[in-house]
């Protein structure tokens, strides 16, 4: 394969979810990942299931890298948080300003995730490994391009080590973004978000909602697929394979998948990749 891999899970609500997630595991470490992390919920609701699936992987002998959210946070708050994470032996942080709960102002003692990477800095110097978030569609709540590359670089100046991307379907996306944000000063490595295909539903759903575009040669298709799930997979893991070997024969420094907790599309994925020689 070639390159670093990481894997993206969410914590699971119950006792089945948390055993299916622990078999959804141990098949995907025989990828060997550099890391995986853990997302948050919004305001923080999960934060108790975010750092209990954080030890079960450190358990397991893998990194483990903790979503941080901080709208709504307090400075003693952070500072206790990351305590905690430090005494449990997390290296790695995926530092995000946060969803807002509906309702809510800007409330707490952070505005921005940029704020959150400065004050990480301060207090724990290089202890951990910060990762934010990268845009290559732009953020959906951006008032406009320009100052969403600024608020990236921003982040970046802050003291961020890389940024991962939410997932897009688009290469020419990410590596415009990528151009751009080097040309702003901003060389961290980005790695890309990988988002699998495995349902039509689902995936539209998403992408509404958080900005990701979906080229339309992929949309109509999978609207003609209609009900057909295995001919939605099997066109999933072309498009989404075709997109990593474009990624990677192009530079890009590792992939980040957003597993959804499920192995089946990750590992296939994979292992066409491995398959492929790179191109040169």
């Amino acid at each position: 394969m070639g390159l670093p891999l990481s894997f993206e899970f969410f914590p699971p609500k119950t006792p089945e979810g948390a055993e299916k997630l622990r078999v959804v595991r141990q098949k995907l470490y025989a990828l060997k990942p550099e890391f995986c992390s853990v997302t948050y919920g919004a305001g923080g609701s999960t934060q108790k299931g975010t750092f209990d699936t954080v030890q079960a992987i450190l358990a397991e002998g893998v990194d483990a890298a903790s979503h941080f959210s901080c709208i709504g946070a307090t400075r003693a708050g952070v500072r206790e948080q990351l305590a905690t994470l430090k005494a449990m032996g997390v290296r790695r942080l995926v530092a995000l300003r946060g969803d807002l709960p509906s309702g809510y102002g800007l409330g707490g003692e952070f505005q921005h995730a940029s704020d959150l990477v400065t004050f990480i800095r301060e207090e724990t110097g290089r202890d951990f490994h910060i990762e934010v978030a990268a845009y290559p569609e732009i953020h959906p709540q951006a008032k406009s391009p320009e100052a969403d590359l600024q608020a990236y670089v921003t982040k970046v100046k802050a003291g961020a080590d890389s940024a991962i991307t939410q997932y897009f379907y688009s290469a020419d996306a990410y590596f415009r973004f990528v151009d751009e944000a080097r040309r702003h000063g901003a060389d961290v490595p980005v790695v890309p978000g990988i988002m699998p295909i495995t349902s039509s539903s689902q995936l539209l759903r998403f992408s509404d909602a958080c900005g990701a575009e979906i080229p339309r040669w992929i949309r109509l298709r999978l609207q003609a697929f209609g009900d057909d799930t295995e001919s939605i997979k099997a066109f999933g893991l072309d498009v989404v394979t075709d997109l990593c070997d474009r990624l990677r024969s192009a530079g890009a420094p590792a992939l980040h998948f957003y597993t959804m907790n499920q192995s089946v599309a990750t590992l296939e994925i994979v292992r066409r990749l491995a398959g492929q020689l790179p191109h040169h």
